[in-house]
Parts: C-alpha cells; structure tokens; sequence
C-alpha cells in the first residue's frame, strides 16, 4: 500500500520559516508528479506547489518567491521549503503524488498543520 508520510509542520512566528517534507514509500517515486496543497477551514483542497517527475516547478500566484518545492528521487521525498511566512498561510498541507498515463494514480499524505500566528 502506497504511503505518504509528511513532517515539518507546526507554530511559527509571521516573517519565520519552516520545512515540509513527504516521504513516499512502496511508490515508483520518479514517475508521478509531486504536489504540496492546502486546505483552509471550511475551503477545498487547493495546490501551493508541484514539481513534475522531470523536475518542472509550478507555484501558485500567493507563494511565489516564498516557497520551494524540491524533490530527491533517490530518497523518494519532495520537500516544501517556506519562507516569509504569513498568518494567511495557516492551512493544513498535504503531500499529493500523481500518476497520469493509461490509468490515473492519485494519492494523499495525512496533511500537518502549519499555523503562522505571533
């Protein structure tokens, strides 16, 4: 069964950092496109950031030049490095690996909750 695992959330000062990183296993890592989105309270599932299996980064208008995505395929993790962090950044974030061929693989982390607040 294939699992992601997040880490790397938690409570931070406005203007501070913090690093979230996915751990994928029992996965061919280096075919799906990874993602980091986030949900508001009450809000759907919306995409931060995603990096494609060939390394192609995506962000969404509100993170950029703050946030980045990486991956390490031979650690099977992505990583979401966030800088200059806001209040309006407090979500729960979620690791998201997507497969589009023939057939279509979606899977989902647990989310971690990062909380931007002074």
């Amino acid at each position: 069964q294939v699992q992601l695992v997040e880490s790397g959330g938690g409570l931070v000062q406005p203007g501070g950092s913090l690093r979230l990183s996915c751990a994928a296993s029992r996965i061919t890592f280096d075919i799906y496109d990874m993602g980091w989105y986030r949900q508001f309270p009450g809000k759907e599932r919306d995409l931060v950031a995603s990096i494609s299996k060939d390394g192609i980064t995506n962000y969404t208008d509100t993170v950029k030049g703050r946030f980045t995505i990486s991956r390490d395929n031979a650690k099977h993790t992505v990583a979401l490095q966030m800088n200059s962090l806001k209040p309006e950044d407090t979500a729960v974030y979620y690791c998201n690996a997507d497969f589009s061929g023939l057939l279509k693989y979606t899977y989902w982390g647990q989310g971690t909750q990062v909380t931007v607040s002074s």
